[in-house]
């Protein structure tokens, strides 16, 4: 190749040496040695020119792959092409790790905004999600599908993608807890390079509307449940200032009534509270991974006083290596609380109660879906009549509201048992029969990562 190109240099000097010689313009010797002369040159300008081309090819793959130049070309013209590839190369790649950084950015930025963000394609299928998404859809967005049937929704999606502009919609999803959202459809244009033509971005109002709802709520509530206690109370008040002022008889007589009408007063206040926080949030699922054998043993252990009042027998029987669940240990302990507590009241004097936790998931006797663990509370009371089952977990509902009050109940144990088994998308069956007692089954599901203990 050089002795190539150096032909091709000397070609032109040579020849016209050789015409001039021919013609009797230079001394043969003298047009010779020109002409030798030229070779030379034109041998050394094809090394040089070959050398510094390979030279220009190294620098510009060394610009490419971002490493140090070994030699740069000797020719000027090569030279200057080398230094400004270098320099283009260096700006590109600074560029580069900037756009890069950015984009590193705008990903962490959508991936902790708490509502959930989808980007759908052309065709309205998922093409990107944002954890809240992967969370509120399932992790490949299978459920958007079936969210985008609602007709309120994918009219809204339609209209942005026709480019109509920013869409929005309130949809309601109703499983696994109840939710109210508002969608935000905006089109991408132009479309992203990974298809991605429309966003969509679902804010959940679940929260304001059960603050309004739990307003209402408890004002009603309160204002019924409420109605009886202060009426006797006021009732007992102005007849101790009045005609029973001095009637030491009537005091001790009245005294203990308004005690227990003045606690239960409390104790209403006190579940209708509790149940307003626990539907606040019953649309937010826990987190936390816990043992809920443990919380079974301090309940039971909490309990003995109260057994022993009534000559109850507490049989506690846990399955080896339950998995963990994930939930909330105060709340868990609610619900343990509360069915102990309706198993006491409601069970057999002298008898016994039953705390069983087993394993329960695929294959098992309720055919579950998912692995977790069931808790079962019975006892050997007198029984719920079927008729009556379906409607134990309405707030103040009472099958027999004469013995529901001489106990102590609020009417509102298993209503927060029920808010709190959904908070963690669980199940709670009840079990009865008149004169065999009755069984109360909470079932939730395991920890995704649980090992047995």
């Amino acid at each position: 190749m050089p002795l190539a190109l150096a032909a091709a240099i000397g070609a032109a000097p040579a020849s016209l040496f050789a015409l001039a010689a021919s013609v009797g313009m230079l001394d043969p010797i003298v047009a010779t040695v020109g002409a030798l002369a030229a070779g030379a040159a034109a041998v050394t300008l094809g090394w040089l020119w070959q050398r510094d081309i390979a030279r220009l090819t190294a620098a510009l793959k060394a610009a490419e792959a971002g490493e140090a130049i070994a030699a740069l070309p000797f020719l000027p013209p090569l030279k200057r092409i080398a230094e400004a590839s270098a320099r283009l190369a260096s700006g590109l790649r600074q560029r580069g790790v900037e756009a890069a950084a950015n984009a590193d950015a705008a990903v962490r930025i959508v991936a902790r905004l708490p509502d959930p963000l989808a980007v759908l394609g052309a065709d309205a299928q998922p093409v990107a999600l944002n954890p809240a998404a992967r969370a509120l859809l399932g992790v490949d967005g299978a459920d958007l599908a079936a969210l985008l049937r609602n007709p309120a929704l994918r009219s809204a999606v339609d209209r942005a993608l026709a480019g109509a502009g920013p869409q929005t919609a309130e949809i309601t999803l109703p499983v696994p807890i109840e939710r109210e959202l508002l969608a935000q459809a905006i089109l991408l244009d132009p479309p992203l390079a990974d298809g991605g033509r429309l966003l969509l971005v679902l804010s959940d109002r679940t929260r304001e509307r059960r603050l309004e709802q739990m307003r209402a709520d408890f004002v009603a509530n309160a204002s019924h449940e409420l109605r009886t206690p202060l009426t006797s109370l006021i009732g007992f008040i102005e007849t101790l200032l009045g005609p029973a002022a001095d009637d030491r008889e009537a005091q001790a007589r009245f005294l203990p009534i308004m005690a227990e009408q003045a606690s239960r007063m409390g104790r209403l206040i006190e579940d209708l509270l509790s149940l307003s926080r626990i539907e606040l949030t019953e649309h937010t699922p826990p987190t936390a991974e816990l043992d809920i054998a443990v919380l079974a043993r301090r309940s039971a252990e909490a309990l003995g006083p109260r057994l022993a009042a009534r000559r109850l027998t507490l049989d506690l029987t846990a399955e080896e290596g339950l998995p963990h669940i994930v939930g909330d240990a105060d709340q868990l302990s609610q619900v343990l609380g509360n069915l102990l507590d309706n198993a006491v009241k409601y069970g057999r004097e002298g008898g016994r109660i039953g705390l069983a936790l087993r394993r329960d998931g695929p294959g098992g006797e309720k055919a579950r879906r998912r692995a977790g663990v069931a808790v079962a509370v019975s006892d050997d009371g007198a029984g719920i009549p079927r008729l009556h089952i379906p409607r134990l977990t309405e707030r103040f509902y009472r099958v027999d509201a004469a013995r529901s009050r001489a106990v102590g109940g609020t009417g509102l144990g298993l209503a927060i048992v029920k808010h709190i088994v959904n908070r963690h998308r669980g199940v709670l069956e009840i079990e009865s029969e008149e004169g065999h007692g009755s069984t109360f089954t909470v079932w939730l599901p395991a920890a995704v990562q649980a090992e047995p203990r």
